[in-house]
């Protein structure tokens, strides 16, 4: 379709001293320009309005054979050298939404203890410890598989991921889950965040890693802060003391099998996938589980479970989801992106927040000598985990 260009809308053009091809040029010796490649922007105003000057406006013409292309616009305007600022309140936002996702798997775990503490009458031990596994499990294999990370293959694999959940689910899960029957959960969060302690003794003697003077004044420190934990127990029971009745018993061994587990991670990790391997020995190791629950004729299992209230079984989907599935996945996602060490330190959290849920839920409370206890531990994990940087 052939358009004229009015002179109020673009520049004039002149053809005459300009040596165009004839191809591009009417009968009437003329420029014709195709307007679906021209681009302008046209100004109107009033005849009389009167017109401040106009910024300069350039025609560029670039011509391809036959083809030619013309642009109209003004100058560029310099790019401000200032970059803009984020507001004040979108910072604050992002650096409560990164702290957040820091203390989230801390949060949960510590108040999943409270949580399993307060379901644990109702439908057993080991019902707890399996419910708490498998539907993680599955959760975070189905999560693992939609990121693309490749099923474990091989015997060696399944065969490393059969005993990684011996050891780190089954057993770990299981002596928690008596423990806490018979002591409080911030007790016994604070006795299985002692487990770096043996951590450190098992990679010494394992893998050659040094301790230090500090570290091993850490693990004569939290011996004691241990001891002082027991105290109580020994006391109240008196001649009557057994040792497989104590619950910080019990947590003293949930916390030794989460210790061997962390150290079998490295060998786990040689034959598949880290995040796989967890997700898969979460549902094999609530497996057995499931058959002791059986034999211990858990209330769960006999009939009592239809006789659990709305709070039992958010409970129980609480401590399954969050407590397991949503925490490891978190944890995992901070651990590839930010500082470990940042990250380790606040393990501390986990038995603060087991404290306090557990003393304003449960009512639960820390005999003075374990109050100490669970200082003196606390400050010989804290000796042992830093080290290096102390010395």
């Amino acid at each position: 379709m052939a358009v004229s260009l009015s002179p109020l809308l673009s520049p004039s053009i002149p053809t005459t001293s300009r040596n165009y091809p004839k191809s591009l040029l009417n009968r009437s010796n003329s420029l014709t320009i195709n307007l679906n490649r021209v681009k302008f922007t046209p100004n109107c105003v009033p005849k009389d309005t009167q017109l401040e000057s106009p910024p300069s406006t350039q025609l560029d013409c670039v011509g391809t054979g036959t083809d030619v292309e013309c642009v109209v616009g003004s100058e560029p305007e310099e790019p401000s050298s200032e970059s803009p600022k984020l507001p004040d309140e979108l910072s604050l936002v992002a650096l409560l939404w990164e702290w957040g996702l820091l203390v989230s798997p801390f949060f949960f775990w510590g108040t999943a203890m409270v949580a399993m503490k307060e379901v644990l009458p109702k439908t057993g031990p080991f019902f707890v410890s399996s419910f708490r596994l498998i539907p993680a499990g599955v959760l975070l294999v189905g999560f693992a598989a939609a990121r693309g990370r490749p099923l474990p293959s091989g015997v060696m694999a399944w065969l490393s991921i059969s005993l990684f959940a011996l050891v780190d689910a089954t057993c770990f899960q299981g002596f928690l889950a008596e423990g806490l029957e018979r002591t409080s959960a911030g007790l016994g969060s604070v006795i299985i965040d002692s487990q770096p302690l043996t951590v450190a003794v098992l990679a010494s003697l394992l893998f050659g890693e040094t301790i230090g003077f500090i570290g091993a004044a850490g693990l004569v420190l939290g011996v004691i802060g241990l001891l002082l934990l027991e105290v109580p127990a020994l006391s109240l029971n008196g001649s009557n003391f057994s040792l497989w009745g104590s619950g910080e018993w019990w947590m003293l061994l949930a916390a030794q099998s989460m210790a061997v587990g962390t150290v079998m991670v490295r060998w786990v990790s040689k034959y598949s996938d880290s995040v796989m391997a967890t997700g898969w020995h979460m549902v094999i190791g609530g497996l057995p589980l499931v058959v002791i629950s059986f034999l211990n004729h858990d209330p769960a299992l006999n009939g009592s479970f239809m006789e659990l209230t709305s709070n039992d079984l958010l409970a129980l989907l609480y401590t399954s989801l969050f407590g397991s599935a949503i925490s490891y996945g978190v944890y995992f996602y901070n651990a590839t992106r930010g500082s470990l060490t940042k990250l380790s330190s606040l393990t501390f959290l986990t038995p603060m927040f087991a404290s306090i849920f557990g003393f304003l839920y449960l009512g639960e409370t820390f005999a003075p000598v374990q109050l100490v206890g669970a200082v003196v531990t606390l400050a010989a994990i804290y000796m042992v985990n830093y080290r290096k940087s102390l010395e």
